[in-house]
């Protein structure tokens, strides 16, 4: 039965244009923005999931540039410790020069001023290690320097950030406040049979952590006497006998316990020290009678002095001077060598992770242009597919159309 009023080929022909048509501007755009999802209306879930990753690599690239700060920060102090150390290393010689035989008085004042004019240089070097106005060999800086490293992202959505610990030092050579001495709480133990054991109380602990800071550390607090810094003396009272430690920057209390038993030794006092949780025990061994333990500590606590603070007092001029200085200098060397590897690794380690970073984010664009970039090949072959399509479907139409033009002539 043919119509006038409802022509059903027109209305195949006309879908299927629209069809053609809607699929030749999606083409279209996709050539055009080179992107198969472009928005969320593409697909909704490629589309989220990219702008996710999209994000990540925004953060990632923020992160680079940070790294590249903190690795310069530590870059700089590394050469300054550096330096430090050749310099150090100069006094050294001549400490040694002063030491030789036939050097006169005279000789050795010279000697006094070229180490002099070295300390300046070091002094120099250190108030001058800063980058971007961070100085991580001067003291300012207690805590470690935190430097942001990654964006972790868990399966849930959740992100923490993790960070490099850069361990600062304070190698300035005087300090900038006064001195305060803190004599720590005499410790005691009652007296009991030689046979048993003497637990020596309170708790011994460290401040800022499991070992012996700096006394120099500005989180050194004076009103506290129980806790250990580097350069606390400990002396222990043993049936009238006295021992003591003088407690180093790092030491444990283990080994705080085997520099007492090594004076102990020596002293020729019997028995045995032992330590377990923060205290403390004597143990007398076999015998007869009584013992008492007394322990106690000193401290002096220069808020502003640094580790080279010993170069202060470096004098070969006086009687036994060089010896003495070739001991002290001896041990500052050791501290900037050690100084210098801790930010050498650390360094290292921010290198590393920079490139890292910058693999894991190519790695990220790449996933992201597998979920939203066209392939522009199949879009080329698809866009003149579709135009052919486009002109038989009008076509197809236009005859379609003509189809009620027929009925006219049933009427003639």
């Amino acid at each position: 039965m043919s119509s006038i009023l409802t022509n059903i080929g027109a209305m195949v022909a006309l879908q299927t244009l629209k069809g053609i048509n809607s699929d030749l501007a999606r083409t279209q755009s996709e050539i055009s923005t080179g992107k198969s999802v472009a928005n969320a209306k593409d697909n909704a879930a490629i589309w989220a999931i990219s702008k996710t990753m999209d994000s990540d690599v925004a953060s990632f690239k923020a992160l680079d540039q940070t790294l590249a700060i903190g690795e310069s920060t530590v870059a700089t102090a590394r050469a300054a410790t550096e330096a430090v150390t050749d310099l150090l290393g100069k006094i050294k010689t001549k400490i040694i020069a002063a030491q030789e035989a036939g050097t006169s008085a005279n000789d050795r004042a010279m000697i006094q001023t070229e180490i002099d004019a070295l300390k300046d240089q070091i002094a120099t070097v250190i108030g001058s290690a800063q980058f971007n106005g961070k100085n991580l060999i001067n003291g300012t800086s207690v805590d470690p320097m935190q430097v942001n490293s990654s964006l972790d992202r868990a399966s849930d959505g959740s992100v923490s950030a993790s960070t490099i610990d850069v361990k600062t030092f304070n190698l300035s050579l005087t300090g900038t406040g006064a001195a305060t001495t803190v004599n720590g709480p005499g410790f005691s133990g009652s007296a009991l049979d030689g046979g048993g054991a003497l637990a020596i109380s309170p708790t011994l602990s460290f401040q800022g952590g499991a070992g012996a800071i700096a006394a120099s550390d500005a989180t050194a607090d004076p009103t506290d006497g129980t806790e250990l810094l580097a350069g606390d003396v400990i002396t222990l009272s043993i049936e009238g006998s006295e021992i003591t430690y003088t407690v180093q920057d790092g030491d444990t209390l283990t080994e705080i316990t085997s520099g007492l038993n090594t004076a102990k030794t020596t002293a020729g006092i019997g028995g045995t020290l032992a330590s377990a949780s923060g205290t403390l025990t004597f143990d007398a061994g076999t015998g007869n009678g009584n013992m008492a333990v007394v322990m106690s500590t000193t401290r002096s606590v220069a808020p502003g002095g640094g580790a080279l603070a010993g170069l202060e007092t470096l004098d070969v001029t006086a009687d036994g001077g060089p010896a003495a200085a070739l001991t002290e200098i001896e041990d500052l060397i050791k501290v900037t060598v050690n100084a210098t590897a801790a930010f050498g690794s650390s360094q290292g380690r921010i290198e590393t992770q920079r490139d890292f970073i910058g693999k894991l984010t190519d790695s990220m664009r790449s996933g992201i242009g597998a979920l939203v970039d066209a392939d522009m090949e199949e879009a080329s072959a698809r866009l003149q597919a579709l135009q052919v399509q486009q002109q038989l479907a009008t076509q197809s139409l236009s005859i379609a159309n003509q189809a009620p033009q027929a009925l006219l002539s049933l009427f003639r």
